[in-house]
């Protein structure tokens, strides 16, 4: 008897081990998103237009400029690593509104920045006319930037109502994706 109680304990422990709370649900699905922000907007542009440096000397500490393509793989990845994990989160009633939001807004933005995104980092790197990397980046905005925000948004309104219905404190520091 005694080990039917420890063996139903152990695995009530590795069932509720198992599900996410609703703390760290909000975190994947909805603040992950917030990296997000700039998106077809001034932030991305800025981003490359000045990019971050990079360590190339572990010993003198010597920096470089990342080029636009290191910078664009880079936002890539963890856009690609943050939809792994708000995929990974089972669905439920509860968290269903804000789950297809944010799935809705990777699956947008993810295709962008492996080709537009992509292509106006080589246009940056190839030291392409101004006029030309203008053009880009305002097709890019003109063609994205209104779906986006609708897609943010959701997110936002999903997730704060989720947030708040867990008493999870929110506070909204950017009020528009633009």
């Amino acid at each position: 008897m005694k080990k039917i109680l420890a063996l139903l304990f152990i695995a009530c422990c590795l069932l509720s081990s198992c599900s996410t709370s609703p703390e760290k649900t909000f975190g994947i699905a909805s603040l992950n998103c917030n990296m997000l922000f700039g998106f077809a907007g001034y932030e991305l542009k800025r981003d490359l237009a000045t990019p971050a440096e990079k360590l190339v000397d572990e010993k003198t500490l010597a920096t470089a400029p990342m080029t636009r393509a290191e910078v664009v793989k880079d936002k890539l990845k963890r856009v690609e690593e943050n939809f792994a994990q708000v995929k990974g989160l089972s669905s439920n009633d509860d968290n269903k509104e804000m789950l297809t939001a944010s799935i809705a807004l990777y699956e947008f933005v993810l295709p962008v920045y492996k080709n537009e995104y992509t292509a106006l980092a080589a246009l940056y790197d190839a030291n392409a006319p101004a006029e030309k990397i203008a053009a880009a980046e305002k097709n890019i905005t003109d063609t994205y930037a209104a779906k986006f925000e609708t897609l943010y948004n959701a997110v936002v309104k999903s997730g704060t109502a989720y947030a708040q219905k867990h008493g999870i404190p929110v506070q909204t520091v950017n009020p528009s994706p633009r």
